[in-house]
């Protein structure tokens, strides 16, 4: 229990330590005023109170990754709680943190047009069809999960495909109506029940004082049942992502930049819902190894109930909130997919429309963006959910990468201490060149296969040329003249 309220405290003293830190870096202004105020059109750019868009990022970015990701990292031992606290902190709030702020200074930009804007029209073309790639498949994957659970609880006739057409009828609604109607109404609510849910269970092991066995003291070896063939690097960073950094976050964090009416608000919108969950994603680790009662045990029940992290959240759920836990449960592995799926659209339609240059004022214009949308997510549904799955994850933190060099050279052109990005960018390029390099094939994604110090040389040769290339950009800068914001 002493190292999860460390880890707890560390989280929250990052906030204000660390996440005032990068703000100062960035500069907020509070007598800037933001796209919302001066680009308003009652679509897309709509001014809303703080809280509610501290909820929306928070319940855009979570879902369910900090419960279901943080259950299967933990199976690595010690070492995942250091990496949702470390990675959080130093990575995944100063990744949302700068990507949600960019994009308000220029405008309510989305991610590829950032990218293209600081690392050029070659890596932009590059940065909009991965990242088209990557919005398609969170939503495809994000309609499937639910239906079939959704199959399960309702009578026969009501099947998958079934509850898969309402999901989208629906992706469809909130990706059309303005952002303040349909996302702007729910969001709030089901943020606040994905963080009741969690703080509910933190509640139930401090207060009974549930032992949870962290096995700090014996090492951070790794715990795995898979070995040596799931290392801690790169596997486990891979496994723990929306508990610690996402790229996906970044292409959520725009769709609020064009809301908030402040910037002074922004640590809290960005760098607060990123370690608001991170504290989720601790939060479930723990009580993973709690409620099992140690890494071995929590490996037995996973293949006994085949890897689903939805039944032992279930089951802790019932087992210590009672009924209305149970309530929580079922809320949070049906409600939080699928609203990451909706803004996962519209999101996606942002950046087509971005990307072509056609304003979305008009309903017309925006059904015209979204219906093919709709027709290539449903036919995706007809393929193999574990290939969606696999893909996903290492996209997902790939994606990371372009944004964190994008913001160091934004950084950098400002004269501001572009270190902050720039080192988190190198270890993520180390990170996800060693997983694609050494993941073995048909694991996770149909990697290369090769020996674990081969790809991590091969990690480190990557993010060498990554690091070369900026430092010889930066060169050519003027040592004297920075541009203005």
């Amino acid at each position: 229990m002493t190292s999860f309220i460390i880890a707890l405290a560390a989280l929250i003293l990052g906030y204000f330590i660390y996440g005032g830190i990068v703000e100062r870096v960035f500069r907020t202004d509070s007598s800037r005023p933001t796209p919302a105020k001066t680009m308003a059109d009652g679509i897309d750019y709509v001014e809303m109170p703080t809280w509610k868009v501290y909820l929306i990022q928070f319940l855009n970015i979570a879902g369910v990754g900090p419960i279901f990701g943080a259950i299967m990292g933990i199976m690595y031992g010690p070492a995942a709680f250091l990496w949702i606290v470390l990675g959080t902190i130093f990575a995944g709030a100063v990744h949302d943190f700068m990507s949600g702020m960019i994009s308000l200074r220029l405008g309510g930009k989305s991610l590829p047009e950032i990218v293209g804007s600081e690392l050029g029209k070659k890596v932009k073309m590059v940065m909009s069809v991965f990242t088209c790639i990557l919005l398609v498949m969170v939503i495809a994957v994000f309609v499937r999960t639910p239906a079939n659970l959704l199959a399960t609880l309702t009578p026969e006739h009501l099947n998958a495909t079934f509850w898969a057409i309402c999901i989208f009828l629906y992706y469809i609604l909130a990706t059309l109506l303005p952002v303040d109607k349909l996302i702007g109404n729910l969001y709030p609510v089901f943020g606040f029940a994905l963080l009741f849910m969690a703080v509910g269970i933190m509640g139930y092991m401090i207060f009974n004082a549930v032992p949870i066995p962290d096995g700090f003291s014996d090492g951070l070896f790794n715990r795995h049942p898979a070995g040596e063939a799931a290392p801690i690097f790169p596997m486990m960073c891979i496994s723990i992502a929306c508990g610690a950094i996402s790229g996906f976050h970044a292409t959520q964090s725009p769709m609020m930049a064009r809301c908030l009416n402040n910037e002074k608000h922004g640590r809290k919108v960005f760098y607060g819902a990123m370690v608001s969950e991170g504290i989720v994603a601790l939060i479930w680790a723990a009580a993973a190894i709690a409620f099992t009662g140690g890494y071995d045990k929590l490996a037995g029940y996973m293949a006994e109930n085949g890897s689903d992290a939805g039944i032992l959240v279930h089951e802790v759920c019932v087992t210590w909130l009672g009924t209305f836990g149970g309530v929580l449960a079922i809320l949070g592995v049906i409600a939080a997919p699928i609203t990451t799926g909706d803004t996962a659209m519209r999101s996606l339609r942002l950046i087509i429309a971005d990307s072509i240059g056609l304003e979305q004022k008009k309903f017309i214009k925006r059904l015209l963006v979204t219906l093919p949308i709709v027709a290539i997510c449903f036919f995706l549904l007809n393929i193999n959910f574990d290939v969606l799955w696999r893909y996903f994850a290492w996209c997902n933190q790939t994606l990371s990468i372009f944004t964190l060099w994008a913001c160091s050279v934004y950084l950098a052109r400002y004269r501001k201490a572009y270190l902050i990005t720039m080192i988190p960018a190198m270890f993520m390029t180390a990170l996800c060149v060693s997983f694609i390099c050494y993941a073995p094939l048909g694991a996770y994604v149909e990697g290369v296969g090769l020996p674990l110090m081969a790809s991590e040389a091969l990690g480190l040769i990557a993010m060498a040329i990554c690091t070369f290339l900026f430092f010889k950009w930066q060169r050519t800068l003027s040592p004297d003249l920075a541009p203005t914001e």
